[in-house]
This record gives C-alpha cells, sequence and structure tokens, in this order.
C-alpha cells in the first residue's frame, strides 16, 4: 500500500527545490529515484533575503519556518504546489561543548495535500571554524587546516565586520593577494569557513544524510489515513536488565506519529532485543 499510494501522491508532479546554492547537485538525484517527481531549481528566489552565514543579513525566523518560507517563495515564482528547502545552522555541539557541530533542517512541503514533513540531522562532520589572522603564514596554516581549496573560504576586516568582506575564495593566489590587502589596509583580518553547501562539499554531505532521513519519513505512511509521514517523535527509555528485570536507560519503545491526521503508535523493543545485557543495568553495574 505504500509504495501504491507514493506513486499516485508524489510520480510524474514537478517538485521545486527552494535553493541558490546547489543543493539540487544532491537532492535531485534522490527525489527523482525516489518520489518520481521532477525536480527543478528555479533561478529567481534569493534566498539569502531571509538570512545569511556571514551575517549581512540576519535571520529572524527560526530553521523550519525559514524553510518553510523559502518553498513557499519558490511555489509562488513557480506555479509548483511541491516543494523542498533546507537550513542549516551552525556551532558548539550541544552535548559535546568542544565539538563543532551542523545541524540541518529540510522539509518537504506538499501544498496540493496538505502535507508537511520534515527531518532533523546534526552531524559533527563539519569544518566549521573561524580565526583572527595576523600574518599570511597563519592565514595559509588555517585554509590548510579547514580544507581549503576544496572548501571555500571568507576573509573580513574583523569578526562580524563589513568594511570589508570577500567571500567564494578557492583559489591560493586570490587568499594570499586578499589577505595581503586586509592586513595592510587594516592590521588583522578574521578569516573563517564559507559555509554555503555550494562552497562546502562536507555541509552538502550532510544536506544528502538529511534528505535520506527524510525520505524515510516520506516513506513510511500512516496506518490509520494512509498518508506519508508517519515517524518516529520520541523514544522512551525502560528496556529490562536480563538479569534483575531492573529498567534500564536504554529504549524500550518509540512513539511514532502521523504529522497529517495525528495518529500515534507505540514501537515496542525497536532495535530487535526485550532485555538490555546487565553491564547496562545501573542496579547490576552502578
Amino acid at each position: 500500500m505504500g509504495l501504491e499510494k507514493l506513486n499516485e501522491l508524489f510520480a510524474g508532479r514537478k517538485l521545486v527545490i527552494a535553493t541558490k546554492h546547489g543543493k539540487e547537485s544532491v537532492l535531485k538525484p534522490l527525489f527523482d529515484e525516489a518520489l518520481g517527481v521532477k525536480c527543478e531549481v528555479t533561478t529567481s528566489l534569493d534566498t539569502d533575503l531571509l538570512g545569511t552565514f556571514s551575517g549581512e543579513i540576519d535571520r529572524t525566523l527560526d530553521p523550519i519556518s525559514t524553510a518553510r518560507r523559502k518553498c513557499e517563495l519558490a511555489m509562488e515564482l513557480t506555479g509548483a504546489d511541491l516543494a523542498l528547502a533546507s537550513e542549516g545552522s551552525f556551532g558548539a555541539h550541544p552535548a559535546a561543548f568542544f565539538l563543532p557541530a551542523n545541524e540541518e533542517w529540510l522539509l518537504f512541503y506538499d501544498r496540493k495535500n496538505q502535507l508537511e514533513i520534515q527531518a532533523r540531522h546534526l552531524s559533527t562532520e563539519t569544518n566549521f571554524a573561524g580565526e583572527e589572522i595576523r600574518n599570511l603564514e597563519a592565514l595559509v596554516d588555517f585554509a590548510q587546516r579547514v580544507l581549503f581549496p576544496s572548501h571555500g573560504l571568507i576573509l573580513r576586516n574583523q569578526k562580524d565586520g563589513f568594511l570589508e568582506i570577500h567571500k567564494g575564495i578557492t583559489d591560493l593566489s586570490l587568499l594570499l593577494e586578499l589577505g595581503e590587502q586586509l592586513l595592510k589596509n587594516y592590521g588583522t583580518l578574521y578569516a573563517e569557513t564559507d559555509m554555503r553547501a555550494h562552497f562546502n562539499p562536507t555541509r552538502m554531505k550532510v544536506i544528502g544524510e538529511t534528505a535520506q532521513k527524510l525520505l524515510e519519513k516520506i516513506n513510511s505512511c500512516c496506518p490509520n489515513c494512509t498518508l506519508p509521514g508517519f515517524a518516529v517523535v520520541s523514544a522512551e527509555p525502560g528496556l529490562p536488565c536480563s538479569w534483575c528485570g531492573t529498567p534500564t536507560r536504554s529504549i524500550l519503545f518509540h512513539t511514532k506519529t502521523c504529522t497529517h491526521c495525528g495518529h500515534a503508535d507505540q514501537v515496542h523493543f525497536p532495535y530487535g532485543k526485550t532485555t538490555e545485557d546487565p553491564m547496562y543495568c545501573d542496579s547490576c553495574n552502578p
């Protein structure tokens, strides 16, 4: 029933990818194949108006609201009623503060069927970094550490400064030329990774991983209304210890909820085991 329903809903429809940074290179092949849609991109959409990583334009909406607005704008420009948009952010990992992390959100918006399905992916696989630079040797050292030239760089007069800013640098001679110019004008400069997807293959890979998560959700149809988007929304610990029977911190069941009709089910023993090893029991192994 699931595959038939997906074909009925999506096969042959136009899906507009709301991006100006080349994300279609990873998203189009996945969605074309998985859903039978015809992906396209509009060149008229300026997603930077909703916020930039380099800070010239602040993002005023949360990530999902920003992605939703991208979808709406793309549909207005193209006449499509099916859209896909992503939004990313970078900073310290919420659980391991010493590690930088890339959080990606991906939103699938079907206005015709009133469906909105989203996926979130948090990855520590990122080159996200920035550093104050006082000489060209330090600039070259920073560039090598953040995977330049396959990954682009941004140079500016100072951190969060806008007196002079240069983006999308992927050429060593240009990097040195601009670095020398900034050092001469300001004494120091600030170098940072360009996190726009078309200048950051590592981020593009994370977007692809997020897309796989989203497609898993789309491919899971609700047993009540049969529409896609029946996905895990929470995990409940309490898997009993195989020795003493005490509830452990391991997952006992997942709760899956339909994004359309709200139907919910509990899926017990989601990882295929009904008890936990005593080594993970706080009573047997305190």
